[in-house]
C-alpha cells in the first residue's frame, strides 16, 4: 500500500516556522512511501506537540484524513496544523529573598514580550535549581490571555542553607587511607558571593586550601575564583611542599568550559642527596574542559577531554622559566548488548633549558591505579643515583600513557574488565615504554564505588602481580 498522495498544510501565524517544517520534511510520511498509519498518528502529535512547545498555545488539528483504496492498493493523506496567534511571556513576578534581583535576573532565560517556548520555562528551572542558592524553586504559568497573546509566569523561591559541611573517606592502594572535609559557605551575601574551605589527607598527600568564588556576567556560565592553599606530598621520590595563590576566571563556552588563570607558587622540593630546591613561580595559563551531557550518567559519562597550556617566564621574575603543555582523554563506547570499549591516554610535555630548575609538581610521572596499572603510583620516571647508590625517580620532561579495556555488564550493579596499559615518563621520546595487563572489577553501590584490579607489569615480568583497589565514596 502506497501513498499516491500527501497534503500536510500549517495554517495561521506559524505557516513559515522552520521547526514546523522541519518536521514534516522528516516523517516517513512522504508521496510514494509505504503507508504506514504510527507515522500518520505521529506527524500529527509532533506537530502539535511542537507547535504549542514554542508559543502557538491555541494549535489544534483540523484537518485529519486517510483514504485507503485497497483496491488500487494507495492511500491519501492529509493533515493540517492551525496554529493561531503567537503567545509571548507575561507579566513575571518573582517571590524571592536569597539574591538581588539583579543577580536573579542572570539566571532567566526568558522576559516579558519574548516568545513563550516550555524551553525557556525548563532552562530557567534548571538555572536556577543549579545555582546552589535555593533550597526549591517552582515556575508556575498563569491562565493565558487570549486578547493579548500573553501567558504570566509566577516564580517562587526559598534560599538555600547557608553552610554546608562534608566528609568524604575512601581508600586506594596508591594513597591508602584517604579523607577529605569541606566547609561551604554558599550564600555570604545577596550578590552570590561564597566560600569553600577543604581539607584532604592521605599518605601521600596533605592539603589545605581555600576558595571565595564571584559570580560575573552570566551567572550559570561565569565566574571569578580566588584561592590560597598548602599543600605537602610526596612526588615519586621528591618531596615537595608548596605554598599557592591563585586567581582564576571559568567561562562556559558551548560544551566546553575554559578556565584563564595566573597562579603564584612557592614551591620547596627536596632532591636526593641535594639541598632543598626553592623556586618562586609566576605561572599564567589556560584550560579546556568538556563538560558532560548532562547531570546523571550513570556509570561514566561518554566522553571527558581537557587540556592546559602553563608556563612560568623568568622575565615575570619566576626563578624557572618553562612552558607545559597537558592533555587526557576518556571515552568509551557501546559495543554490542553489555559489551562496551574504554580508551583512556594522557600525554604532557614540557620546553625548558635546564630541567634541574622544575620543582617536583611541574614533573611528569606515571604509574598508579588511574595511570598503568601494574606499577605503583609515580613509579615510573627518570631516575639519579645518589652518593649512597640509591636509585631515586625525580620525574620527566614528557608524559604518554594509554588504555584499553574491554567491559562487560553484570548483575547487581557489577561491571568486569580486561585491559591493557602502556606508556612511561621520560625525558627523551626515544625512550621503552611500559607494558601491563590485567582484569578487574567495579561495584556501584548507593554511596559508594568500590573497584578491584589486577595488573601484570609485561616489560618487567619479574615483577609481581599488582592490586589496585580504590574505594571511592560517591555523593
Amino acid at each position: 500500500m502506497r501513498l499516491d498522495e500527501v497534503d500536510v498544510r500549517i495554517e495561521g501565524a506559524g505557516h513559515s516556522d522552520e521547526s514546523l517544517r522541519e518536521i514534516v520534511a522528516k516523517s516517513p510520511l512522504q508521496h510514494g512511501a509505504r503507508l504506514e498509519h504510527p507515522a500518520y498518528e505521529s506527524l500529527k502529535s509532533d506537530l502539535l506537540r511542537r507547535a504549542q512547545a514554542i508559543g502557538y498555545l491555541d494549535a489544534k488539528i483540523t484537518r485529519r484524513e486517510l483514504d485507503v483504496d485497497p483496491a488500487a492498493r494507495a492511500a491519501r493523506a492529509a493533515i493540517t496544523l492551525e496554529t493561531g496567534g503567537r503567545y509571548e511571556f507575561g507579566a513575571l513576578l518573582v517571590e524571592q529573598d536569597a539574591i538581588d534581583e539583579d543577580l536573579l535576573a542572570g539566571f532567566l532565560r526568558f522576559a516579558p514580550g519574548q516568545p513563550f517556548t516550555s524551553e525557556a520555562l525548563r532552562n530557567t528551572q534548571y538555572a536556577l535549581e543549579d545555582s546552589s542558592y535555593f533550597a526549591n524553586v517552582s515556575i508556575e504559568t498563569g491562565e493565558r490571555d487570549a486578547a493579548t497573546l500573553t501567558v504570566p509566569v509566577t516564580i517562587r523561591a526559598t534560599g538555600i542553607r547557608r553552610h554546608r559541611y562534608s566528609v568524604r573517606l575512601g581508600y586506594g592502594t596508591d594513597t591508602s587511607v584517604r579523607g577529605k572535609f569541606s566547609w561551604e559557605n554558599r550564600l555570604v551575601n545577596r550578590q552570590g558571593h561564597r566560600w569553600q574551605i577543604e581539607t584532604t589527607a592521605s599518605a601521600i598527600l596533605q592539603e589545605a586550601v581555600a576558595r571565595y568564588v564571584v559570580p560575573v556576567g552570566d551567572p550559570t556560565l561565569e565566574k571569578l575564583e580566588f584561592s590560597g592553599g598548602y599543600t605537602n606530598e610526596d612526588i615519586g621520590d621528591l618531596d615537595s611542599e608548596r605554598f599557592e595563590l591563585t586567581a582564576g576566571l571559568t567561562q562556559v563556552l558551548g560544551r566546553w568550559q575554559r578556565v584563564l588563570f595566573l597562579k603564584l607558587n612557592r614551591e620547596n622540593t627536596d632532591f636526593p642527596d641535594s639541598p632543598t630546591q626553592s623556586d618562586l613561580l609566576l605561572i599564567p595559563g589556560i584550560s579546556f574542559a568538556s563538560l558532560p551531557p548532562n547531570f546523571l550518567t550513570g556509570w561514566v559519562r561518554d566522553a571527558a577531554y581537557f587540556i592546559e597550556l602553563s608556563g612560568s617566564p623568568s622575565t615575570l621574575g619566576s626563578d624557572a622559566s618553562y612552558l607545559r603543555l597537558y592533555g587526557r582523554a576518556e571515552r568509551i563506547w557501546a559495543i554490542g548488548g553489555p559489551w562496551h570499549l574504554r580508551l583512556r591516554g594522557e600525554l604532557g610535555t614540557s620546553w625548558v633549558d635546564d630541567f634541574s630548575e622544575l620543582p617536583a609538581s611541574q614533573r611528569f610521572f606515571a604509574g598508579g591505579d588511574y595511570s598503568i596499572r601494574g606499577f605503583a603510583i609515580n613509579e615510573l620516571s627518570p631516575t639519579v643515583t645518589d652518593s649512597a647508590g640509591n636509585v631515586a625517580k625525580v620525574g620527566g620532561e614528557h608524559l604518554l600513557v594509554g588504555s584499553v579495556e574491554i567491559e562487560h555488564d553484570l548483575p547487581r550493579n557489577f561491571r568486569a574488565t580486561a585491559f591493557a596499559d602502556f606508556g612511561n615518563a621520560f625525558n627523551d621520546w626515544d625512550t621503552p615504554l611500559e607494558y601491563s595487563v590485567g582484569v578487574g572489577v567495579r561495584w556501584r553501590l548507593p554511596m559508594l564505588m568500590i573497584g578491584l584490579d589486577v595488573a601484570q607489569a609485561l616489560s618487567e615480568p619479574d615483577k609481581r602481580p599488582r592490586i589496585h583497589l580504590n574505594i571511592t565514596q560517591v555523593l
